[in-house]
């Protein structure tokens, strides 16, 4: 299992990792994923829609910096210490399942483990003492 920083910006994302580009080198992993590209999001704001969905920089073999940005319009408010999840990559859909089921328990819900359109099996939430997580099993590891 992979354990990866996941980090939130408001409206600045973008601009981050390709300054943290610089510093760490290494490549982004994939394109830089805008929230127009999620389906069914036509009532953002054009602001709204060119804030990052997802970004991921690889830094080495065993670690990536991933983000997003928030959306006030979902309700998203970024204050120091709601900007950092621990992002958990396990090696099989059963292990995703076990792991959110455990370390939410008593906490709160965010998205509820779930297929995704970008081909993963994913949830987050923040655990009854007040950490927030994010579970995403990829189906690629099936190939």
């Amino acid at each position: 299992m992979k354990v990866n920083p996941y980090l939130n910006f408001d409206g600045n994302a973008e601009e981050a990792f390709l300054f943290y580009k610089t510093v760490f080198g290494g490549e982004f992993l994939g394109p830089i994923h805008k929230m127009k590209d999620v389906p069914g999001v036509e009532n953002l704001s054009e602001e709204e829609k060119n804030k990052v969905m997802h970004i991921c920089l690889k830094i080495t073999d065993d670690v990536a910096l991933m983000a997003s940005d928030i959306l006030p319009s979902a309700g998203h408010v970024l204050t120091k210490g709601n900007n950092n999840y621990i992002s958990l990559h396990p090696d099989s859909k059963e292990e995703a399942t076990k792991l959110f089921k455990g370390l939410s328990d008593g906490g709160v819900l965010e998205m509820d483990i779930q297929d995704t359109f970008w081909g993963a099996y994913f949830g987050s939430f923040t655990d009854k003492f007040g950490v927030k997580w994010m579970i995403n099993y990829s189906y690629e590891n099936e190939q």
